[in-house]
């Protein structure tokens, strides 16, 4: 999320909340069904588990789920490990017409399956395709938290910074404990060289999350953008030392480092004057 530039900043990228969302549930089949269809749910958790943990097997399983019968819930897990086998593409698309299948009677599930399309299209570098579901989600769940959340990220992605802001805005006016909005929200103002309102952001999520490294890291960022080097170094130090082996703590190191070579390079000459005849 955000551009980068000569110091590195590290927004999580990490699996979406709206993809944590609920899986769809459908009524359980007549008493005298086989065992697999007796709970149709719980063998669609089952396979969305081994999606994440092998998902080659996950989607072998679940085409031979799908013709045993399995129908739509065999091809959402099949979804889910297309996603984790990293073929975003196919999984947002499918994940997509999923979605008014599963849903049509369940605004929540629909919602659930919108916005792991979303995540999925994301991950697949398509901005536009994510926040037309993350959208089409939020018209299904409307103010839900996470869906905004997610929706400003993409909108983030695509460079829509005062989109995003509004986003996160409504996400805050919802639940303004969630420091990984303020988190997000001070990205995005120092994308836009807001300085001072990503310092408030950032000061405000470290009160709701002590001793956060992503947070830390990304306040000596803005420091140092503007203009205060010595502030930033000791934010990028603190990283350090409080998470050495984390990605925040490599990214403060990695900054420490250009920081120090900047600092050493000799001033760049001024070029000549023209000479007069």
């Amino acid at each position: 999320m955000i551009r980068r530039n000569a110091f590195i900043t590290l927004a999580a990228l990490s699996l979406s909340t709206a993809a944590l969302l609920p899986l769809p549930v459908q009524a359980a089949a007549p008493a005298s069904a086989s065992a697999s269809a007796l709970d149709p749910n719980r063998t669609l958790r089952e396979c969305a588990a081994k999606a994440e943990s092998d998902p080659d097997v996950a989607f072998e399983q679940a085409l031979r789920w799908q013709e045993k019968g399995g129908g739509d819930l065999a091809r959402l897990c099949q979804a889910l490990a297309l996603f984790h086998k990293g073929d975003f593409k196919a999984a947002g698309a499918r994940l997509e017409e999923l979605a008014p299948l599963l849903g049509k009677d369940d605004p929540k599930a629909a919602a659930s399956i919108l916005g792991r399309g979303g995540w999925a299209w994301l991950r697949a570098g398509d901005q536009v395709r994510a926040e037309k579901l993350y959208s089409a989600a939020l018209d299904k769940q409307p103010g839900d938290v996470d869906l905004l959340i997610d929706r400003a990220f993409a909108r983030a992605e695509g460079e829509r910074f005062w989109d995003a802001i509004a986003d996160l805005d409504a996400a805050l006016a919802k639940d303004p404990k969630r420091a990984d909005a303020y988190l997000y929200r001070a990205e995005a103002h120092k994308a836009l060289s807001n300085h001072r309102q990503a310092l408030a952001d950032i000061d405000r999520a470290l009160e709701l999350k002590p001793g956060d490294p992503e947070a830390i890291l990304l306040r000596g960022n803005v420091k140092a953008l503007s203009g205060s080097v010595n502030g930033a170094r000791d934010d990028w130090a603190l990283v350090k030392r409080l998470a050495p082996d984390s990605e925040f703590g490599r990214a403060a190191a990695v900054n420490l480092e250009r920081a120090a070579k900047m600092a050493s390079a000799p001033p760049e000459r001024a070029p000549d004057k023209a000479k007069t005849p």
